[in-house]
């Protein structure tokens, strides 16, 4: 299963890519999941998925908590916490 990943902020600059295209292991079947993968596969994105409490997430443009399943995600997005005035 392909996903689209999508990242913004902080999260864009420490990865060094603003998207890519992944597909995780069979055992991957959360947000939460996806995250501790993804950490394995760069020191990028080790640095940015290391602090989940700085992380949001969004499964198919619809913000989802990190334990949200991701069967069927087409795009998952990873942010930081957004704040406004």
């Amino acid at each position: 299963m392909a996903i689209e990943m999508l990242y913004f902020a902080w999260v864009r600059e420490q990865i060094g890519v603003g998207h890519e295209r992944v597909t995780p292991p069979a055992g991957v079947a959360d947000v939460a999941g996806l995250i501790d993968w993804l950490a394995t596969t760069s020191e990028g994105h080790a640095g940015a998925l290391a602090d989940r409490s700085r992380l949001r997430a969004a499964i198919d443009q619809r913000f989802v908590q990190l334990d949200a399943p991701i069967a069927g995600a087409r795009e998952i997005a990873i942010f930081p916490p957004v704040t406004g005035g």
